[in-house]
C-alpha cells in the first residue's frame, strides 16, 4: 500500500504555486457560475461549460513544466467518466420531450376544474400534479416554464395564495427532479458513486427505489401543508379563457407511458430498457388518441429537423456539454491528490470518527457546493460526487445510501435561498406578466417551497437515526446494521 501511495505521489500532476493552484478551473467555473445565473440572470448551461472550458485553458498555464500533457490527459480522463451519463442523458431527453409535446398539465387543470377544485386544495392539487409531470419528463426547470403559464394564472383565478402556489410549482419540479430515473441529477448522482466490492457505479432503478421513502415521506408532508397553507386568495378578473384553452382529458392517456417507464425501471433496474419501452408505447398511444402527429415524432421544418426525437437530443446538449467539462475539472483535481487530501482532511476530523459523522460532513459538502453554484444542482452533484464518492467507499456505504444522500440534500433547504437559488429567480421570474395577480419577490417564493424544507428535515432525520442506511455487501449488495 506504501508503494502504491508513493507511485501515486509521483505521478501527481504538479502546479507551480503549490497543489492549490490546482482549483484554478473550478474558482473560475464558480465566477462564470455567478456570473450568468446571480448577475446577469441568464440560465444557460452552454454559459457555464464555457466558463468550465476557459477555467481548464487558464488552469494548464500554470502547470510545472513537463506536466502540460498530463493535465490534459487528466481532462480527458475525467471527460470520460462522464460519457456513460451524457449518453443516458440524451436517451432521456427524447422521452422527456416526448411527455412535453403531449402537455400533460392541461389534463391535470381538467381533472381540477372537473371535481370544483378551488383555493388550498387546488394549490395542494397543483404540486401532486408538478410532481407527477417532473417525474415523467426529468427536468426540473423544464417543468417549471411548462407549468407556470397553466397552473399559475388558473389557481390565482381559483383562488389560491399566490406565493404558495409559486412554492408548489417549484417544489413540484423539484421533487421530480430528486426522484425521476431520467432526471440528469439522479443519473449524475448515481453515476458518481462507485462499488467496491465489483466492478461499476450505482444503477439508476436501484437508487429510486431505495430514495422513494424520502422523496414520498416529504412530499406527503408537503401536500398537506400546501393545502392548509395554499388558500386564502381572492381570485382574479379576467382568465376564464385561459383556464378552458389549458383543459383537455384526453392528454391524461399519456400517464400510461410514464406508469409504464418508472415501473420498468424500478423492476429491471436498467434505466435504457425503461425509456426504451417507454417512448415506443407513448408514441404509438400518442399517435393513435390523436394527441400526437406523426410530425410531433419526427419531420423537417423550414429546412431544419423538428419533432420530439430531434428536440429531445438538442434540448439535452446543454446539459451533456456542461457534465463533460465539469468531469473535465474534476479530472485535474482527482490527478493533483486534491480529492485525496479532501476525503483524508474530513475522515481525520471528528465528523470522520462514525458513519453518521461521514454522513453529516457529505450533507455539509453537498450542501455548501449547491449554494456556492447557486442552486445548479447538476453542477454541484458532479463536483462534490467524486468527494463524496471517497468518504462514502472508506466508511463501507452502499452507492444507493451514498447517491440518495447526494441527491437528497442538493435539492434540499439549499434551494429555497433568496438570492442564492436558480430555482427561486426563476420561479419568481414565472410569476410576471399576469394581470390577475402582482409579481412575487424572491423572498415570498423561497419561502413557500415547502418541499425542499421538509425533504431536509426527512433526511436529516434519517442521517441522525440511521433510517435507510444501508451498507456494500461482499458482492455489492445492500446491507443493514444494526
Amino acid at each position: 500500500m506504501d508503494e502504491q501511495r508513493r507511485t501515486e505521489q509521483k505521478e501527481r500532476l504538479e502546479f507551480r504555486g503549490g497543489w492549490g493552484m490546482s482549483f484554478l478551473p473550478a474558482v473560475i467555473f464558480l465566477f462564470f457560475c455567478v456570473l450568468y445565473f446571480v448577475i446577469f440572470k441568464a440560465f444557460e448551461m452552454y454559459a457555464l461549460a464555457m466558463g468550465a472550458f476557459v477555467g481548464l485553458l487558464a488552469g494548464g498555464l500554470f502547470v510545472k513544466k513537463g506536466h502540460y500533457d498530463r493535465f490534459w490527459d487528466a481532462v480527458h480522463k475525467g471527460a470520460d467518466e462522464a460519457v456513460p451519463i451524457g449518453i443516458l442523458l440524451l436517451i432521456i431527453g427524447m422521452f422527456a420531450e416526448m411527455i412535453k409535446t403531449a402537455n400533460l398539465s392541461s389534463g391535470f387543470v381538467w381533472l381540477a376544474d372537473s371535481f370544483h377544485v378551488k383555493g388550498g386544495l387546488f394549490t395542494a392539487f397543483t404540486f401532486f400534479a408538478v410532481c407527477v409531470i417532473a417525474t415523467a419528463t426529468g427536468s426540473s426547470l423544464g417543468t417549471m416554464f411548462t407549468c407556470f403559464p397553466i397552473f399559475y394564472p388558473a389557481g390565482i383565478l381559483l383562488g389560491s395564495s399566490a406565493p404558495v402556489l409559486a412554492g408548489a410549482i417549484v417544489g413540484g419540479a423539484i421533487f421530480g427532479d430528486n426522484l425521476a430515473p431520467i432526471s440528469d441529477t439522479t443519473i449524475i448522482s448515481a453515476g458518481t458513486q462507485e462499488y467496491t466490492k465489483k466492478p461499476g457505479t450505482a444503477d439508476v432503478g436501484g437508487c429510486v427505489a431505495t430514495r422513494l421513502k424520502y422523496s414520498l415521506t416529504a412530499g406527503s408532508i408537503s401536500f398537506v401543508l400546501f393545502w392548509v397553507f395554499g388558500g386564502g386568495g381572492t381570485g382574479g378578473n379576467g382568465g376564464e379563457k385561459l383556464l378552458a384553452e389549458n383543459m383537455d382529458p384526453s392528454t391524461l392517456i399519456m400517464l400510461i407511458p410514464v406508469v409504464v417507464m418508472l415501473a420498468v425501471a424500478v423492476k429491471s433496474r436498467n434505466i435504457y430498457k425503461a425509456i426504451t419501452v417507454g417512448l415506443v408505447l407513448g408514441s404509438v398511444l400518442g399517435v393513435a388518441s390523436g394527441i400526437l402527429k406523426f410530425s410531433d415524432i419526427l419531420s423537417i421544418s423550414d429546412g431544419a429537423p423538428a419533432g420530439f426525437l430531434t428536440s429531445g437530443i438538442s434540448g439535452m446538449m446543454a446539459t451533456v456539454v456542461l457534465v463533460l467539462s465539469v468531469y473535465g475539472i474534476m479530472g485535474v483535481l482527482t490527478a493533483a491528490g486534491v480529492m485525496d487530501r479532501i476525503a483524508d482532511g474530513i475522515l481525520r476530523s471528528r465528523l470522520g470518527k462514525t458513519v453518521r459523522g461521514a454522513e453529516i460532513a457529505m450533507m455539509l459538502g453537498i450542501s455548501l457546493t449547491t449554494l456556492i453554484f447557486g442552486g445548479v444542482t447538476s453542477a454541484s452533484m458532479a463536483t462534490f460526487g467524486k468527494i463524496q464518492n471517497e468518504i462514502g467507499k472508506r466508511v463501507g456505504l452502499h452507492p444507493y445510501r451514498r447517491a440518495n444522500l447526494l441527491d437528497g440534500f442538493a435539492n434540499a433547504i439549499v434551494l429555497v435561498m433568496p438570492f442564492l437559488s436558480v430555482f427561486v429567480f426563476i420561479g419568481t421570474s414565472l410569476t410576471e406578466g399576469y394581470d390577475m395577480a402582482e409579481p412575487l419577490t424572491v423572498t415570498q417564493v423561497g419561502g413557500s417551497m415547502f418541499y425542499s424544507m421538509m425533504l431536509f428535515l426527512v433526511l436529516l432525520f434519517s442521517v441522525v437515526t440511521g433510517w435507510g442506511r444501508q451498507y456494500e455487501g461482499e458482492n455489492g449488495e445492500p446491507l443493514n446494521r444494526k
